[in-house]
């Protein structure tokens, strides 16, 4: 944490990610803030881990997308558009956060030269301030509890990402994964339904699939813990209805259509 060697890769809401040190953060910290998510505004998908698919279920859609199948949180119908994140970086009530926002503005980083990882942070944020109530490190110059803490969680979270890709390697080479749509059926002025509309394909676990399996690879998959993750995975796949009509009221209440 004391050299600043180069860093590559880019990550979702992360601008300009500064490898993390006291000869150039000393002074820095953070204030309370329980509105701490303006950042997310605008990131309508949000990468998520396979240990948060139980807790996320209940919340939004969990998906998977691109050719890794990336497992990620549907937070929003329209691109660019968080229905869960407020104007003012609040959180709407009750509802899961994804260890992806929670972790910001700390992050792992790969440091080419020294074929690692660096725990860094998102030097424009705004909740990065001077002279803060909470500081980065101490007057000796090492890193506070609060900062502690916070390269815990990333590296924490940076097993389970590991965990999430070889989970997605499972559900691969068992050849669990099709195609879905998700739908949203407008009404007509008159009252009377319209025609469907597709608002996103992504690849799920078919449940045709899953309950195909032989019955000894599916005790592997109970006994793994995997089986109850596919589920919640397939549980939160209800939460389109959710995210529908939080679209409906959020455009009804600015006057303006409801799906873009």
């Amino acid at each position: 944490m004391t050299d600043q060697s180069p860093i590559t890769g880019s990550v979702l809401f992360y601008t300009s990610p500064e490898p993390l040190n006291a000869q150039s953060h000393g002074k820095l910290g953070m204030n309370a803030n329980d509105k701490p998510y303006a950042f997310a505004r605008e990131g309508h998908i949000v990468p998520a881990v396979v240990t948060e698919f139980a807790p996320a279920a209940l919340s939004f859609p969990i998906i998977f997308i691109g050719e890794k199948k990336l497992p990620v949180a549907v937070m929003g119908i329209n691109a660019g558009e968080n229905l869960f994140v407020k104007d003012d970086g609040g959180y709407a009530t009750g509802a899961y956060i994804p260890g992806f926002l929670r972790r910001y503005p700390f992050v792992l980083a790969n440091d080419d030269d020294q074929k690692r990882m660096v725990v860094c942070i998102d030097r424009p944020s705004s909740l990065i301030q001077e002279n803060a109530e909470t500081p980065f490190f101490d007057d000796k110059g090492q890193p506070t509890e609060f900062t502690q803490n916070a390269i815990k969680f990333c590296d924490d979270f940076e097993l389970e990402r590991m965990r999430t890709e070889s989970f997605v390697q499972l559900l691969t080479d068992l050849d669990l994964f099709e195609t879905k749509q998700a739908h949203y059926t407008p009404f007509n002025n008159d009252g009377t339904r319209g025609e469907p509309q597709v608002i996103a394909e992504y690849f799920a676990v078919s449940e045709d699939k899953l309950k195909a399996l032989p019955t000894e690879k599916l005790i592997e998959l109970r006994d793994n813990g995997a089986l109850g993750q596919i589920y919640a995975h397939l549980t939160s796949l209800l939460g389109w209805e959710r995210l529908i009509a939080m679209q409906i009221e959020k455009r009804l209440g600015e006057g303006a259509p409801t799906v873009q």
